[in-house]
């Protein structure tokens, strides 16, 4: 018999079955705009799986599973995905290395089995199933009721299968079942910060294999939008909106686009089409009635509502989505990262995306907007995450609270064909699921040369790298692209470097001057490595420091790693972490940085918090540290930073 499917328990990911909505939506007809609280949108969007585009069928079938290792790859032969009698239970969307996953094994297993009875709405002729996989690490594959529905390679990224045809009537729950292989060893496989030993060591972490985002059902009609992308055009004031069906309409199809600020509604714009992915335009100014400012960034994270409607001759709704956006633009010139055409200063931190008891998976909901507010309260306007693809509901608060992000990719740890292949594959399904955030100002497809070691002496390396670069701007030329970042750099938008040096004095002797600058991208770099590859002069892009400090208290390594550097106690640390921001503010010729790291993450102790997220030198301390104005943008608002401090102090005092 088919292990029983149990409660999870409050408080963590559950699954919710009363997410299935009665509503009709045939009875929409055309030119009857749906008003919706600004409060509602936030909260709904907040709990989606995927924010930026929802309908009101769905089901989360996030909790207990039924669960197997499966060591010896008997599974597929034997056909467990007919007939699953497994021993255990998980708690997805935790991986099974992790605590709350209720299977806390983080030893080498390679394949996982999952099954699930779902009891699946009943659904009308014109009407499909979709599967939907947040991410699934690494190779899955996924049968319903014992029949194969699809396979999916890439841990990072989601996937959808229509499982309309695979139902069974005779059946009162339909059985999912998955299989998720994850080689611990495959140094082709991009993984990121997961360790291929048995421990974590050094700057490695444990694995997180199988299931590590939602999984959700979602109903659709039979013709139906399978991605919204927005787009930006500032100079010209245009909106622009590709929305992509499953297949190209038989016959001409509508699709409306109602856009509101603060839950009014301020604008419609309709197109027909035969095509299977629509262009809709939307003139920016039909958004500023009586709105002083309606852009995107960090201090006004001004958001713009959407509803998305397929309609069917005589305006019978076919679908219907709800989204966002965020009106923003990003560049550099002379050496400045630009923000909506303004030089703006980063003051980033490196966000690991790591908790103890659930590792790449966030502990809840609530985890994901407390990462955010904590990260903004610390005084940081941005945030780098570091070898993941985040939570897409971590990218929603960072646009809805205002935080720029970097987006970079899971290295893969060798340099080989597959390696290429798997690396292309999974950037471009990352870049196309993140792309209408407008919280994303930069994309990093590689980070310190992990993935192309010899990229240095190595003529076909240096290659991939250019060529992840402009594939990514073909992908989307809206934003910065680095390409490799921290060193060893063939093209970039941003001249990234990582020096860990503990001397603000090093920081000074190197980026203070034009000549100081150029020595250090062009001559031997921080750690004896050159920054820039080519002999390019300067064209005008940023020169930032991404990695830097990585202060660990020296008492707290216990047999550690030990990290970059080490003080003694918290005025060592308040002082360390305070002469190497004010060395790098104080450089006319540093537009932007990133510190090392938000949080302790295993044997890693180098955080401004601990691993359970409690700050090790009082917020107001850091926040007044972290947010001093910078000689690279004189015209910073010292009044601003000010007030932003005293801001602060009141919040602590309430």
């Amino acid at each position: 018999m088919h292990r029983s499917i149990s409660r999870p328990r409050p408080g963590r990911w559950t699954s919710c079955s009363t997410c299935w909505s009665l509503r009709e939506p045939q009875s929409e007809t055309k030119g009857t705009p749906v008003s919706h609280d600004s409060t509602d949108e936030a909260s709904e969007a907040a709990h989606h799986p995927r924010p930026q585009f929802r309908r009101q069928e769905w089901l989360d079938l996030c909790g207990t599973w039924q669960f197997a290792f499966d060591d010896s790859d008997e599974g597929t032969e034997r056909r467990w995905f007919d007939d699953p009698r497994f021993d255990a239970t998980i708690h997805v969307p935790y991986p099974p290395e992790s605590k709350l996953s209720e299977v806390h094994d983080p030893s080498f297993h390679p394949v996982l089995w999952y099954a699930r009875e779902v009891e699946a709405p009943q659904l009308r002729a014109d009407q499909r199933l979709l599967l939907h996989f947040g991410a699934v690490d690494y190779h899955a594959t996924v049968w319903v009721n014992g029949e194969h529905v699809g396979e999916h390679l890439g841990g990072h990224t989601p996937f959808t299968f229509d499982i309309t045809e695979a139902l069974s009537s005779e059946r009162e729950r339909q059985l999912v079942v998955v299989r998720a292989e994850d080689q611990p060893r495959d140094a082709s496989q991009p993984r990121g910060k997961q360790t291929t030993s048995e421990e974590p060591r050094g700057i490695w972490y444990d694995r997180t294999s199988g299931i590590w985002q939602s999984v959700w059902l979602e109903t659709v009609p039979m013709l139906h939008m399978t991605g919204l992308r927005w787009t930006t055009d500032i100079e010209n004031d245009l909106i622009h909106l590709d929305v992509t069906l499953n297949q190209a309409p038989a016959t001409k199809r509508t699709v409306t686009v109602r856009l509101s600020v603060d839950g009014v509604l301020h604008t419609e714009q309709s197109a027909t089409t035969s095509c299977r992915t629509t262009r809709v335009s939307i003139g920016i100014d039909s958004l500023r009635n009586g709105h002083k400012t309606i852009m995107w960034s960090p201090d006004a994270p001004n958001l713009v509502d959407a509803e998305v409607v397929l309609e069917a001759d005589g305006g019978l709704l076919e679908d219907r989505a709800q989204s966002y956006l965020g009106l923003r633009s990003v560049g550099f010139r002379d050496g400045l990262f630009l923000l909506n055409g303004h030089p703006y200063y980063l003051r980033m931190v490196l966000e690991q995306g790591f908790w103890p008891e659930s590792h790449l998976t966030a502990p809840s909901l609530d985890a994901l907007r407390r990462e955010v507010e904590l990260i903004k309260r610390l005084g940081f306007n941005g945030v780098r995450i570091h070898q993941k693809i985040e939570d897409p509901r971590f990218l929603y608060w960072c646009d809805r609270l205002g935080l720029v992000v970097w987006s970079e990719f899971p290295a893969a740890f060798e340099y080989s064909p597959t390696a290429v292949s798997r690396t292309v594959h999974e950037w471009v399904e990352a870049v196309e699921r993140d792309l209408s955030h407008p919280s994303i100002v930069a994309w990093v497809p590689l980070n310190e040369s992990w993935g192309v070691p010899k990229i240095a002496t190595s003529k076909q390396q240096q290659a991939f790298a250019t060529a992840m670069y402009h594939l990514t701007k073909a992908l989307d030329p809206t934003r910065l692209v680095i390409s490799n970042d921290g060193w060893e750099h063939t093209i970039s938008d941003i001249w990234s470097v990582h020096d860990y040096t503990p001397s603000g004095a090093s920081i000074r002797g190197r980026y203070h001057t034009r000549e100081a600058v150029h020595r250090t991208l062009y001559e031997a770099g921080p750690g004896r490595r050159k920054v820039m590859l080519l002999d390019d002069e300067r064209a005008g892009q940023p020169v930032m420091i991404t990695e830097f400090g990585g202060l660990s208290y020296a008492h707290e390594l216990d047999g550690k790693w030990a990290g970059y550097a080490t003080v003694d106690s918290s005025d060592e640390l308040r002082d360390g972490v305070k002469e190497l921001i004010d060395a790098i503010t104080d450089s006319p010729e540093i537009s932007g940085f990133c510190y090392t790291q938000l949080t302790d993450t295993q044997q890693e102790r180098n955080g401004l918090l601990t691993e359970d997220r409690e700050p090790k030198l009082p917020m107001d301390v850091l926040r007044a540290i972290i947010s001093r104005p910078s000689r690279a943008i004189p015209a910073e608002d010292v009044d601003a930073y000010r007030r932003a401090n005293r801001r602060a102090q009141d919040e602590k005092e309430d």
